[in-house]
């Protein structure tokens, strides 16, 4: 099958179009001719190493966790999924090797769950990281509910707006920052934004003009200084998670990774069969050109996801 690889870490230059070995199928897994695969700022990071503390490599490594597709073959043990079935995954192992940016890809089912149909392929490839991890930190690290008011750091980002869509679904009160640029973009969400000024503080008087007695909930997504800033906006009480800076726990808050649950990507995908969350596509390349779609996501500003398709 084609696939794109790396054999070493580095740069976007490391990526490589070619042959691969079509994945074996284990009994609890689908073999999924894939139709596209998005780009996530986790991959790259994987690509250069950032994650070798966690992930171990197996080179060469196939890069990609999120996927859209068609089953094209069910393992031995495998009742969930026929052939034929169109897929949306987040098909992440505890190690780097076997990703989705190839012709097919070895998915145990507990990654799956059946795409929406009222999604392309390139849209629904683009939902199941953002989708997971800003639904598991809502609801099961800030635990979210109705009438709270909850800060969203780059809340016009990919992981951003899919938080803003989901606080609004569950009742809350979102208070979204972003540059100017994404103010808008928050507004058609349904979130009150706020922007990134000159530092911290102009951010901070601006979440206070809206919220005098501190947001319930904060949801960053930057870390650094910003993190850094946000418990004294928060209410007495008030719950603090981030995905981006494990420094969070020193400040009493909680660090956040996403991870694959088959009933928490069902959700999803029923929420988006029924219009309360979209997706933003940005731009899309094909599988051959995968090494320009990395560096298009790690330019940063895409406005949307960047997917790679595959015929």
């Amino acid at each position: 099958m084609k696939a794109i690889s790396y054999s070493r870490y580095g740069g976007a230059d490391v990526l490589e179009y070619g042959e691969r070995p079509e994945p074996r199928v284990g009994p609890d897994s689908v073999l999924v001719e894939v139709r596209a695969a998005a780009v996530n700022p986790v991959d790259w990071k994987c690509r250069e190493g950032y994650l070798d503390g966690i992930l171990e490599p197996v080179f060469p490594v196939i890069p990609g966790w999120d996927v859209s597709g068609v089953v094209s073959r069910p393992g031995a043990a495998v009742t969930e999924f026929a052939a034929g079935d169109e897929v949306i995954g987040y098909v992440r192992e505890d190690f780097l090797s076997r990703g989705t940016f190839a012709q097919y890809v070895a998915a145990p089912v507990r990654t799956l769950a059946r795409k929406p149909a009222a999604l392309s392929f390139a849209e629904a490839a683009g939902l199941p990281l953002v989708g997971l991890t800003a639904y598991q930190v809502l609801h099961r690290v800030l635990r979210l509910r109705a009438g709270e008011t909850v800060l969203v750091h780059a809340a016009a980002g990919a992981v951003g707006s899919m938080a803003v869509q989901l606080a609004r679904h569950l009742g809350a009160r979102v208070i979204g920052a972003a540059r100017e640029s994404g103010q808008e973009h928050i507004r058609a969400l349904g979130g009150e934004a706020v922007r990134y000024g000159e530092g911290p503080g102009e951010l901070g008087e601006q979440v206070r003009a809206l919220a005098p007695n501190g947001v319930d909930a904060a949801f960053d997504i930057i870390g650094g200084d910003l993190l850094r800033a946000t418990p004294p906006l928060l209410a007495p009480g008030g719950r603090l998670a981030s995905i981006a800076d494990g420094g969070v726990t020193e400040l009493g808050g909680s660090y956040a990774f996403a991870r694959a649950d088959a009933a928490d990507l069902a959700a999803l995908a029923a929420l988006a069969e029924h219009g309360v969350l979209e997706v933003g596509v940005a731009r899309t390349f094909p599988l051959e050109r995968a090494a320009e779609a990395f560096r298009f996501n790690e330019a940063g500003g895409a406005g949307g996801k960047v997917v790679v398709t595959v015929d």
